[in-house]
């Protein structure tokens, strides 16, 4: 199984930190946070791992990363020239996926603590289809929520509701097989003018083939100075 890490966007909530480096990284901890999503997918026996970021970042990411040599994987990486999603940057790995059924993407910074390995064996056993990983939070309405039905299976994810319907939310780690590049292409932009990954997602849900399965230790998005905070004392501690 291959790999894609999703290491673009602008970080406006961490400036003016994120005018001197690409948000995935900053240090969290002893390491940049690249690292940890690296590590997690070396740890689950992932080593074909594709890099997507932005023109202004790639540099930086090659200066630290190279192929991948030094830190067990083989790197690839490609350019999103413009912010236009997290579902548009997912196309640019289509290539790259090639022949593969089911790939896993990650947030580059979602940050957490356990295991990928059997998250990644259940999906390998799923017949097609699509996986999210959800997480209990205090805070569901910032975030992506699933809405489930009578069976207890995702009907539909709702974005940032005003009136959660449960604490669980979506997190940054997402298992596809190859038809997601086919949904992506009957998207249209959002309001915001980007290609929403939760409108994927929910494509999925409406043919019944959005499974799940709960992470159980500690995980955040370390998008915003607190859970930046908070993460660089998780992993104070953890060094690939």
């Amino acid at each position: 199984m291959k790999a894609v890490i999703l290491a673009g966007g602008t970080g406006t909530r961490l400036l003016p930190l994120t005018r001197l480096l690409n948000k995935h990284l900053l240090p969290v901890g002893k390491l940049p946070m690249i690292c940890y999503s690296i590590n997690s997918l070396k740890e689950a026996g992932i080593t074909d791992i594709m890099l997507v970021t932005s023109r202004h970042a790639a540099g930086m990411f090659t200066a630290f990363l190279g192929s991948g040599q030094e830190y067990g994987v083989s790197l690839t990486y490609r350019i999103q020239e413009e912010a236009g999603g997290i579902a548009q940057a997912l196309t640019l790995s289509q290539s790259y996926i090639g022949d593969e059924t089911k790939f896993v993407v990650l947030l580059g910074d979602n940050l957490y603590e356990e295991s990928l390995r059997p998250h990644l064996d259940a999906f390998a056993q799923q017949q097609d289809g699509a996986m999210v990983l959800l997480k209990q939070v205090p805070d569901p309405e910032r975030y992506g929520v699933p809405v489930f039905d009578e069976s207890g299976s995702i009907t539909y994810i709702e974005e940032k509701p005003s009136n959660p319907q449960t604490n669980s939310c979506v997190t940054g780690i997402y298992m596809y097989d190859s038809s997601v590049f086919a949904f992506i292409a009957t998207q249209s932009p959002s309001q915001r003018g980007e290609l929403e990954i939760t409108d994927v997602n929910n494509v999925y849900a409406s043919q019944g083939k959005l499974e799940y399965r709960h992470l159980t230790g500690w995980w955040t998005d370390a998008g915003t100075f607190q859970s930046l905070h908070e993460a660089a004392i998780k992993m104070m501690d953890d060094e690939p």
